[in-house]
Order: structure tokens, then sequence, then C-alpha cells
């Protein structure tokens, strides 16, 4: 490429990570499904994606929730996590690379184990969203536990500025509270517990809380929302359905 050719304008943040124009080794073997007999994979790792494979019909239909259970169980994407996913699925690793290098949340390099996504959309940069991730940044320094980025859209505009801690939804965040956030992730703490999304009766402020920023969360619903119900009540269909039989057979 010539000095003279113009050059694509890159940003420090947006929906770009690293790794996303990788060149790609177009002389590599392809990859084969690994064989069980020599991929060892962790009891608890197994059982989660086989676990996720049993949702669905078809297995690759569970690649993503089985990439994020690797990424739990490493803190990454690694190579050796894809390919232990990969057995278990009998997917080839490359179908699964294929997937995680697809999608921001699934990391494919190494990262701090705390996952700290600042919402730069326009909602939060008309609110500061790009001094919060300065502060952020600045705030966290070089710690390698905590992965800072910026995020595209978070889709919580009306908490604005506001972050993905770990997953929760905290917002809107000061630039003032942005040590005691970071204090309080470093420790394993929960984060700003009166912002949390998942903890507002709704999003008016003027709205009394239903309950005390320091009580104890219900369980997690399904991620597949609750049983089917008549009007009584009665659960009238199982969460996971049996497989039809093969045409012919008994249904007994």
């Amino acid at each position: 490429m010539s000095a003279d050719t113009p050059q694509v304008p890159r940003f420090a943040h947006g929906s770009r990570v690293p790794g996303w124009d990788d060149a790609v080794d177009l002389w590599k073997d392809p990859s084969e499904v690994p064989d069980p007999a020599t991929t060892p994979v962790p009891e608890g790792l197994r059982d989660e994606i086989e676990g996720h494979m049993a949702k669905y019909p078809d297995r690759r239909s569970a690649a993503i929730p089985a990439l994020a259970a690797v990424q739990r169980e490493y803190g990454w994407c690694s190579p050796e996590g894809i390919q232990q996913a990969a057995c278990v699925m009998r997917l080839t690793p490359g179908y699964l690379i294929a997937v995680a290098t697809f999608y921001d949340m699934l990391e494919t390099q190494p990262c701090g184990r705390n996952a700290v996504y600042v919402c730069t959309n326009i909602s939060c940069s008309l609110q500061g969203a790009d001094e919060l991730l300065e502060r952020v940044q600045a705030e966290v320094g070089e710690d390698p536990d905590v992965n800072v980025r910026a995020f595209e859209c978070l889709g919580a505009c009306d908490i604005a500025p506001m972050a993905s801690i770990n997953g929760t939804y905290v917002g809107p965040i000061a630039l003032d509270e942005v040590p005691e956030l970071i204090s309080q992730v470093k420790a394993g703490e929960e984060p700003l517990p009166a912002k949390q999304l998942r903890r507002r009766a709704s999003v008016d402020p003027n709205v009394p809380r239903q309950t005390p920023s320091d009580a104890p969360l219900p369980p997690e619903p399904s991620a597949f929302g609750p049983p089917m119900t008549d009007d009584a009540g009665e659960q009238v269909a199982p969460q996971e359905q049996p497989p039809d039989s093969p045409e012919g057979e008994s249904q007994t």
C-alpha cells in the first residue's frame, strides 16, 4: 500500500474489538472434530454445555451459550476451551471460532475476568459517556483483572450514562462515583447497588423503592420464561419437550 493511499480512520472505541481484522491462514489444514479420547474436558464445563445442547433440536444452536460457558471457565474463549467445547458438541473448532469472533461479548484474546463495558452510543454519549469511559480507564489503570471496554450500545438509554459490570446494568453513573465503583469491582462487591437497573421499581426517580439497595435479590428467572400455565395456574406444558418419535413408532 502506497503512502498516498487514504487510510480508513480508526477510533479508540466502538464495535471493533482486538482481532477483528486478524489475517486468516489460508494454507492451514482444515480443523477436524476433536477426538474425545485425547481431549480431556472439565466435568463442570461438559455438564453445562450438554445442558445447553439438550434445549435445542440442533446442537449448533447451543454454540453461543457453550462459548459463554468456556469464557466463564477460562476468563476468555481460549483455544483450549474452544477445543473442549467442540469435542463435547461434535463440531469443528473452526465453527465455534467463527461464532466467537462475531460477537463482541465473547473474548478471543486474554483479558481481565471483570468486564466493565461503558456504553458510548448516542444517548449515553450525550450524557457524558466519553468522559465516564476516560475516568473508568484512569481509575482501573494497569490492573490486568479488569477488562474495560467501550460498547456500541447496551440498550439502557433511560439510565445514561451507564455501564455493564459483569453483566449487571448500573446507571446513571456520575464521575465522582467512579472510584467507589471500581473499588467495588476489584473487591468482588456489588457495584453501586442503589443504581443497579434490576433493583429499580421504575426508571422514574420519584417512585418509591420496593426493596432497600442492600436487600437480597430474588432468584433470576429462567432465560426461557416461566412455564406455560392455564387460568387456574396449573402447568399445562413442560418447559423441555421430548423429541418426536420417528414416524411409525409407538408413542407409549
